[in-house]
């Protein structure tokens, strides 16, 4: 007897599980190639080498499929969120532009993938409503990264507990915050980093904030003073004219007053301001790497921690408007 699920309800509780996401590539019997996102990935055996996917009975692709003799499994990397859209959508040409290499059986592989599995058909199942495809893996490679996860219907992020039983320590004073709270763990990350930097600035007589609006000025050759204060807000307000002023003031940057203020850098000011990123950026790279595969994901929560407090942090970063020329 065939039990009656509300198939709505049904599928938020198979979400709960949270699956990684891949992508099924292979190639029609006319040699063209076709690529699919899928969840259902899984393991079968360790000897003989053994995995599954499955397809639903209603998808354009199950024809293909089925007579494929080979087909690769590729599980995605964090950063990979849009290649995963890409083959999730119908009627595109999903490999427009992507550069591919061929595996066995003349298979396309993707690249930058957190592993690849390349495979020959073994079996196919029927399972209600999908067909399940058993693959007996060929060669397979993977690197050290963040996956790409799905948890209830979204992309999400997956990171590494190395140390769960390390727990911060409790506050001395009641309803203070401790080593957890998110602000002492933003602040102290901030001026660690930062004082990294300290004997570079100090050499130039930057503080920290005539250094952030320095940086801010090789954004665009032209800033207007409207920009800046849309693209600072709530970070430096009323300081900004303080930092410019200054910069200004020792040659850095130049100030302009034709169609209203504006400011732009000067050549010693681009010298230094690329100095001094380049300085900030190799730092970041030696600290992305002891983060290793846990930074990009890192990146992502943040940027959506600043979303969600500051939803005006991306002003300075936008392009303007395009101007539409009329036909002549």
């Amino acid at each position: 007897m065939t039990q009656s699920f509300d198939p709505v309800e049904f599928r938020k509780a198979l979400g709960a599980f949270t699956t990684g996401v891949t992508i099924i590539t292979a190639r029609t019997a006319e040699g063209v190639p076709l690529g699919l996102t899928a969840n259902s990935f899984n393991s079968v055996s360790l000897n003989p080498p053994l995995v599954l996917w499955s397809l639903a009975n209603t998808s354009a692709s199950l024809g293909a499929f089925r007579k494929a003799e080979h087909w690769a499994v590729h599980v995605l990397a964090t950063d990979q969120e849009s290649l995963s859209a890409r083959f999730a959508t119908r009627g595109i040409d999903k490999f427009a532009g992507l550069d591919v290499e061929s595996g066995t059986g003349g298979v396309p592989l993707l690249r930058g993938c957190m592993a690849r599995f390349q495979c020959r058909t073994a079996f196919q199942y029927e399972g209600g409503d999908h067909l399940i495809f058993v693959g007996e893996v060929l060669a397979f490679d993977r690197t050290e990264t963040a996956p790409l996860v799905f948890h209830g219907g979204r992309y999400a992020h997956a990171t590494r507990r190395d140390a769960p039983d390390v727990k911060p320590r409790a506050a001395h004073l009641a309803g203070s915050f401790s080593e957890d709270f998110l602000g002492y763990l933003l602040g102290r990350s901030h001026f660690r980093f930062f004082a990294q930097l300290r004997a570079a600035l100090d050499a130039q007589h930057l503080s920290d904030m005539e250094f952030y609006v320095l940086s801010t000025l090789t954004l665009k050759p032209v800033i207007t003073d409207s920009e800046l204060a849309e693209g600072m807000a709530g970070v430096l307000d009323d300081r900004r004219k303080q930092a410019l002023d200054s910069l200004v003031g020792n040659g850095l940057a130049a100030a302009r007053t034709a169609d209203g203020i504006a400011y732009e850098l000067t050549p010693r000011g681009r010298e230094v301001a690329l100095d001094l990123i380049s300085r900030a950026k190799a730092l970041e790279s030696q600290v992305l790497e002891r983060l290793g595969p846990d930074a990009p994901v890192l990146k992502s929560l943040l940027n959506r921690l600043l979303g969600e407090i500051d939803p005006t942090a991306a002003a300075i970063w936008q392009a303007p408007p395009q101007e539409h020329k009329k036909a002549s």
